[in-house]
């Protein structure tokens, strides 16, 4: 069995949609920095390829091995809306907004990718990485992680979606021959 530990990049304050936009996280609050990385295990790193998570797991790792950057951890591709907000969003694509939040699972931003595309997307990633490792940190983002609480959990797109996951936050998630299962979710540094 392999348990995840899933870590959200550090906060940006961006007030867009910042998908697959590679901006940086702010990683001032060394003290959280430090106080989450004295809670995670000796174990490989690995990261989201876009800069906030790699800078993030950089700042973590330590003397832990860092794998290569995983492409297939990245945020939703919220195509056409990237760098919108969300007033904009509504604005230009009203019908097609309101059904995105409404029913992510079924409808997705205009050359974007949906919910169900970035859950098979980071779950086959995790499940390809998680093999012959007993544990596996995961630096990545909200949707990342949310997909992953959605396995584990069998959740409904409405329930999994009101779940908070803060920035610095750590959940984890076990990986096994029985399948998914849940630990802890959004636990403060």
């Amino acid at each position: 069995m392999t348990r995840l530990w899933l870590v959200r990049h550090g906060p940006t304050h961006a007030r867009t949609l910042a998908g697959w936009s590679d901006i940086p996280a702010d990683l001032s609050d060394h003290g959280a920095l430090a106080r989450l990385g004295a809670r995670l295990p000796q174990a490989a790193v690995v990261s989201s390829d876009l800069t906030r998570a790699v800078a993030t797991a950089d700042a973590l790792a330590g003397s832990r091995p860092r794998l290569p950057h995983a492409p297939a951890l990245r945020e939703m591709h919220f195509g056409a809306w990237e760098g919108l907000t969300h007033a904009e969003v509504a604005a230009r694509d009203p019908d097609l907004s309101r059904a995105f939040w409404t029913d992510p699972e079924k409808v997705a931003p205009p050359g974007g990718e949906g919910w169900q595309a970035l859950r098979a997307r980071v779950t086959g990633a995790v499940a390809e990485l998680a093999p012959g490792r007993d544990d596996l940190i995961v630096v990545a983002h909200f949707g990342v992680i949310l997909a992953l609480i959605q396995q584990a959990t069998g959740e409904g797109i409405t329930r999994v979606m009101g779940r908070r996951i803060e920035p610095l936050s750590l959940s984890t998630i076990t990986l096994g021959p029985g399948g998914w299962g849940l630990g802890a979710v959004n636990q403060a540094p």
